[in-house]
């Protein structure tokens, strides 16, 4: 009887379909990894901007903005304005939100809203201490 030497056919598949089935869950995971990593990102800033809002921005003026940026909240590192995509909060297709609740006519608001769409979870929201 004949030794053959090398491989067969379905070896060679079996083979291929390991590596591929590997390929597939490597990505996979990266993405759920990317994924969580945006989500965090986003709620650090919120975090962040509720904290400088509640002490800082209260504390200085007995009320809330009617809008947040660098300029109502020059304690934050202008970058957490951004999503991880780049947009500024509250722009189109941002998924960082603010919402002032009753203000009056001065642009002194009583309370808010931070709210972050997140990926992997339910929206991340916090809301003002004081009402």
């Amino acid at each position: 009887m004949k030794r053959r030497e090398g491989f067969t056919v379905i070896e060679i598949i079996v083979a291929i379909l390991v590596v591929v089935v590997g390929i597939v869950i490597f990505f996979s995971s990266q993405a759920e990894v990317q994924a969580t990593t945006r989500d965090t990102s986003r709620k650090t800033s919120i975090n962040a901007a509720y904290y400088a809002l509640e002490n800082s921005f209260y504390k200085q003026h007995n009320y809330y903005p009617q809008s947040i940026d660098s300029k109502t909240l020059p304690v934050i590192d202008p970058g957490l304005f951004k999503d991880p995509a780049g947009i500024a909060i509250d722009q189109p297709h941002s998924t960082l939100h603010y919402k002032a609740i009753d203000c009056d006519t001065a642009g002194e608001c009583h309370s808010y809203e931070l709210r972050a769409t997140l990926e992997r979870e339910a929206d991340f929201v916090k809301n003002s201490i004081h009402s």
